[in-house]
């Protein structure tokens, strides 16, 4: 009795190398699992950051798109910008304006109807070939809707990386997680 006794009051009793072990092990897996959570949330914030950034560059092609003169004037007449270089930045002359645009112009670089820009927000011109330092290619097309072909346009910009595809072209029907797309009208108003 009272070797029993006297083995569980052993204050120098310690932790078995199989239990040691067991506790290194679950550890060494609970550390791993952290370092793939990081990984996972870092590769999750620059998706969101590129996507927060497309759809910014999205609406800013929007609004400069629905910003061009597309109405009547004083005897009714219809106004059209068919001129202005939405390319480049300032706009300038020598441009498509809202001239309706080639059926493939949101899917292949099309002069007139794409611009490329950089990783700090900064454009750096159009033209079919996409310039080195280009973080996200913008396309635009201009189609007169079909009912009114003569007062209502429909505008879409879609904004994508280089990287999606080689080339930055999108395939169609498949969405990524860095694009977006923007689908607006215009109508033609009375000045």
């Amino acid at each position: 009795m009272l070797a029993r006794s006297s083995f569980f009051n052993n204050s120098e009793s310690g932790f078995s190398l199989v239990e040691t072990l067991v506790a290194t092990a679950i550890l060494a897996t609970s550390l791993v699992s952290l370092a793939e959570l990081f990984v996972i949330a870092t590769r999750s914030n620059a998706v969101a950051k590129n996507g927060g950034m497309t759809m910014i560059l999205a609406q800013q092609k929007m609004e400069q798109l629905r910003g061009l003169t597309w109405g009547f004037d004083v005897i009714g007449l219809p106004l059209s910008d068919t001129t202005t270089d939405t390319a480049q930045v300032p706009e300038g002359a020598g441009g498509t304006g809202l001239l309706p645009s080639p059926a493939n112009s949101l899917w292949a670089n099309t002069a007139g109807y794409v611009d490329y820009v950089g990783t700090t927000g900064r454009s750096l011109g159009g033209g079919s070939q996409v310039p080195s330092g280009t973080a996200y290619i913008r396309r635009w097309s201009i189609e007169p809707l079909p009912t009114n072909p003569n007062n209502t346009l429909i505008i879409q910009v879609l904004v994508t990386r280089p990287q999606t595809q080689g080339d930055g072209t999108p395939r169609r029907g498949t969405r990524f997680p860095e694009e977006s797309r923007l689908i607006g009208i215009k109508t033609r108003k009375t000045q």
